[in-house]
């Protein structure tokens, strides 16, 4: 299981932190990213990482978001600064477990940037 957490409302150039717990190991997992969904729009990538590679960003978060995992603390994170009102979205973590083609996600997190 995937908990996500840490979504708000927030100024426009304001910063968040989500988090996604899961229920047991991360290094159970091939793959872990987020995604997110705006009003009215299809869900969308935002940030990937994959075991042994560098993470990868959407264009749209590239240079403001960072992905990250603490593998301690089984926890995915997406620190996100700048955030703009475009942000604003349902954010998502998802995980491919090791050996299977099951994406797993979590509840979502809604993030609301003000103008």
């Amino acid at each position: 299981q995937l908990q996500a957490s840490g979504g708000g409302l927030v100024q426009a150039g304001g910063s968040l932190r989500l988090s996604c717990a899961a229920s047991g190991s991360i290094f159970s997992f091939t793959a872990m990213g987020w995604y997110r969904q705006a009003p009215g729009k299809q869900r969308e990538l935002v940030a990937l990482v994959r075991n042994g590679d560098r993470p990868n960003y959407a264009d749209s978060g590239q240079g403001r978001f960072t992905i990250s995992r603490d593998s301690a603390k089984n926890t995915l994170y997406l620190q996100m600064n700048s955030l703009k009102p475009e942000d604003t979205a349902v954010y998502y973590c998802n995980a491919l477990p090791r050996g299977s083609n099951q994406v797993h996600w979590g509840q979502g997190t809604l993030v609301t940037v003000s103008s």
